[in-house]
Order: structure tokens, then sequence, then C-alpha cells
């Protein structure tokens, strides 16, 4: 029987979601870990897609396999009482088998969250980069606008594999400036290795003043990632939301 979970984790302490061999701290690894304790055999979850050390999630999206019918508030009750503080399966849903979390996804939804003011708030400084600079939120949305459609963004990934295909959908992006608090909300069929870090740096630089507007069709058009701005820190950043039929 086939089952989609969602989940929140806080990735402050984490190396990723995707397991690995050399380490334990992964999202992934520690949540296989956990079914495996209930069901007493190996389980394998399947994510929506990889989360880097240190970004967050409040919608990861996963799904497994086991032999029998599981009931959800028992399901949720046992999961949550042994993962760590900072996981969490919030749903569970059976699903028929055709479904995977990845290959089933037609949307993802990332945000990312920035803190202005001069002095980080010390309650929040884990989950929102800090970017003491002056900046103009107009710009920063007008820049926005020229990523929204299909495009090849291999100037906006990290992604060292010449050959992968770079070219993705970005269906919406919304900026939100609320006093000193920047919240940049991004949508799309797909993203590329730190492509989301790499647009908001370099909509940040657009925004104080390093970068025009109008740069940014020519930095998608060279193709090279050293034409975009910075990546920001993974501490901002969150997968908000997958989507499905």
């Amino acid at each position: 029987m086939n089952y989609k979970i969602e989940i929140s984790y806080d990735g402050s302490n984490y190396q990723g979601w995707q397991k690995q061999t050399n380490t334990k701290r992964t999202i992934q690894g520690i949540i296989e870990g956990k079914l495996q304790e209930i069901f007493k055999q190996r389980i394998e979850i399947h994510g929506s897609g990889r989360t880097d050390a240190g970004v967050h999630a409040n919608g990861q999206v996963a799904n497994f396999g086991v032999p029998e019918e599981l009931f959800r508030s028992v399901f949720l009750e046992r999961i949550n009482s042994i993962l760590p503080t900072d996981i969490k399966v919030n749903e569970i849903e059976k699903v028929n088998d055709k479904f995977h979390s990845r290959l089933s996804a037609i949307s993802k939804e990332y945000i990312y969250q920035i803190d202005l003011r001069e002095k980080a708030d010390v309650f929040t400084r884990k989950y929102k980069y800090h970017y003491p600079y002056e900046i103009d939120c107009r710009k920063i949305k007008e820049a926005s606008a020229y990523f929204i459609g299909t495009h090849d963004f291999r100037s906006f990934t990290s992604e060292k594999r010449q050959e992968k295909s770079c070219v993705r959908t970005i269906h919406d992006i919304k900026v939100e400036r609320v006093e000193n608090q920047l919240s940049i909300q991004i949508r799309g069929n797909g993203f590329l290795y730190n492509m989301v870090r790499i647009i908001v740096g370099t909509l940040l630089e657009v925004g104080k003043g390093d970068s025009k507007v109008s740069d940014i069709n020519k930095i998608m058009e060279m193709k090279e990632r050293v034409n975009a701005g910075e990546t920001v820190p993974p501490n901002g950043l969150f997968l908000n939301k997958v989507f499905y039929r």
C-alpha cells in the first residue's frame, strides 16, 4: 500500500534531505530509521525533491510502501512520538500505486525570508537571512518579472553538469515587504541546484543598486553562473508546498 506523507522540519542541524553514506544527520535517513522501528523492516521513502543542508520545510512531501493498512491518528501519534522535535509528520494519506512524490508533482513553492534590520532579531536569526542594507522593493518586483515563464536558467544554478537541461518554468514570484521583513515567494515546475538562492541573491543586488533591472535578461542570455548574484545562505529558505493534480 502506497502512502503519502507531508513533513515539516527545521533544517538547521541537518545535512539536507537526502540520506548519505557519510552522515546520519539527514531528514530522509532519520525518518526511514523511525519507520523501520515501527514496521520492523526496511522502509524506503521517496521525497518530492532534495533540500540542501540548513534549508527548512513547511510542506515537504514523501511517499513509501508498507504491506498493511495504516490508521491516520495512530500512525501520526506513533511516528511523531519517536521523531526528533525538529521533524514532524503533519499528514498521511493513502494514494494509488502510481503516485510518486517527485514524479507526480506539477509544481513547488519556495519562500525566502530576509531580515533587513541593522541587527538581526535574536529569535528569528536561524530562519531569516540578515541583509542590513537599504533596498528598493519596487526594483526587486520589477526585476522578478523577468524570471516568469520558461527560460534556460543555467546562469542561476551551481549545477556543474553541462549536459543537463537547465530549462525550467517559473509560474509566479511574489515580493512582499512588511516593515523590515522581506519575503520572496517563488513557484515553478522544478528547480535546479541552488536556483532559488541564486535568484534571490540576484534580486537583492538589484534592490541594493549593485545591478540594474535590465541586467536580468543579459545574465540569463549569457548562461554563465559567474554573471548572476551571490548564493544567499540556506537558513532563510523554506520549501513551502508541493502541488499535485
